[in-house]
């Protein structure tokens, strides 16, 4: 099964990458990254100051990450010195550079980091939705390299289509979407307090939580781009995720807060998860993902469910949670034909997928 995806001249060996952030913070992460066997290892967003982190910084919800954690606690003298040189180039594995946030940053950090960079993410978190700041941060970073250059969109831009279309016209390579959600926030009820949160109370939210936001941003830039390359961020957890974001549009996936939640080994799961999870769909090869492209059916007439008896435990779940009471059990579950909207709710809810 060929994994191998290819954009803008780098080469990796399967889509899956890490997304910037505490798991990729210091050279033993960076290092740690190669051992999973990922296509490609992101750094932690590097600025020209180390950032001041508030404790605790990350929350783990059951299907979401909260982190207030901000860019690198590490100076650029640190990853210049120390991360960078260290890590190892012979597996031919692309290193993509994160960094923020300014103009005025990347005068500095570019030419510093170019030598180590493969490619580069640049981080537009805190500068704001004004598209001229973020096109000048695009321009000067171009004046300093060749190399290929992915703008991170925050689920705060109002317009990502004009997002893309500045950054695209400005220099950029592509998109990184999506960048966590926020602001957010996390309250301690037997504490009356906000324990996770930067000195405004707020942290920002990642995770399986976001990943149908992600989804439809990299889907909507894809659509009006086709020709712009999209890196898939927000939500992977399995290796269907991963074709769901192939699928919509994206070139390569990144995952960060699921290794959080469900462990640090879960990259190698997904990646030896992935040749089966092809098959199964039908394809033999991540570039047939990608080209295969997405079919839309939209349908306004309702069909009346049915629940197969031989699978249904009579949790009646259905029957709870039907918003136009139309599911009701005397010794089985039955459907009100007049009431019935079609919705189709109850079969993506129940447990033991009887309803059909």
């Amino acid at each position: 099964m060929n994994l191998e995806t290819k954009f803008d001249g780098l080469v990796l060996k399967n889509p899956l990458m890490p997304a910037s952030g505490p798991l990729v913070g210091d050279l033993e992460k960076l290092n740690f990254m190669l051992d999973q066997g990922v296509g490609a290892v992101v750094t932690k967003t590097i600025s020209t100051t180390a950032a001041r982190v508030p404790r605790p910084c990350i929350y783990g919800g059951k299907d979401y990450v909260m982190n207030c954690e901000l860019w690198s606690e590490y100076s650029k003298e640190k990853w210049l010195e120390e991360f960078l040189p260290g890590f190892d180039r012979n597996t031919g594995t692309p290193l993509i550079i994160s960094v923020g946030y300014t103009k005025e940053d990347m005068e500095i950090l570019i030419p510093l980091l170019d030598p180590f960079a493969d490619a580069f993410e640049v981080s537009t978190h805190y500068v704001g939705k004004d598209l001229s700041k973020i096109s000048e941060t695009v321009k000067t970073i171009r004046k300093h390299t060749e190399k290929p250059v992915y703008m991170k969109i925050s689920p705060h831009i109002p317009e990502p289509v004009l997002f893309a279309e500045a950054v695209r016209d400005a220099g950029a390579s592509g998109l990184a979407a999506i960048n966590s959600l926020g602001p957010t926030m996390k309250i301690d009820l037997k504490k009356r307090a906000i324990v996770y949160g930067n000195d405004s109370g707020f942290a920002w939210t990642s995770g399986p939580a976001i990943k149908n936001l992600a989804l439809a941003t990299v889907y909507t830039i894809k659509k009006a781009l086709p020709d712009f390359t999209v890196i898939g961020v927000g939500g992977v957890q399995s290796a269907d995720d991963v074709i769901e974001f192939l699928m919509a549009g994206a070139s390569g996936v990144q995952m960060l807060s699921a290794a959080m939640l469900k462990g640090k080994n879960l990259y190698s799961k997904i990646i030896k998860d992935l040749p089966n999870a092809l098959e199964k769909y039908g394809f033999e090869s991540v570039e047939e993902v990608m080209e295969c492209g997405l079919q839309q059916k939209t349908r306004y007439a309702p069909k009346l469910p049915q629940v197969d008896l031989d699978k249904c435990t009579a949790c009646r779940l259905c029957e709870r949670i039907c918003p136009y009471f139309a599911i009701t059990y005397e010794g089985r579950i039955t459907f009100n034909e007049e009431k019935c909207f079609g919705c189709e709710l109850c079969l993506s809810k129940c447990p033991v997928g009887a309803i059909y």
